[in-house]
């Protein structure tokens, strides 16, 4: 694979307007009316958050990522998809790339709700 080329440079000041934090996925649940969507139940440490992620087909069993911690972006507004409103992203590599997805994790655990940057 060639990788991607780099997109155009940003101002420090935007990239830290993104809010990226660890969470902890507690559960995988499919998404009704789907063929794509699941439901991501996160705990962040202070609260939790049902965040939507597009892998029922990229996973032969999304279930397989519970109880992993990765990277969520938190501040981006609710979006309603398919019913349900996510309340975040979760931050994947691969996907852009027309690779199969892997989840963005800290080496070790951390606690819930810490600040990526």
């Amino acid at each position: 694979m060639k990788p991607a080329q780099v997109k155009p440079p940003i101002s420090p000041e935007l990239l830290h307007q993104i809010d990226i934090r660890v969470g902890t996925i507690e559960s995988v649940s499919d998404v009704a009316n789907s063929k794509k969507l699941v439901a991501l139940r996160v705990n962040f440490g202070d609260h939790v958050r049902t965040i939507l992620s597009g892998m029922k087909r990229e996973r032969a069993n999304p279930r397989e990522i519970e109880c992993k911690q990765a990277l969520f972006v938190v501040n981006l507004p609710p979006r309603k998809m398919a019913g349900v409103v996510s309340e975040g992203m979760l931050f994947d590599i691969g996907y852009a790339d027309g690779i199969t997805p892997v989840l963005v994790v800290p080496e070790s655990r951390v606690p819930e709700g810490t600040r990526a940057g």
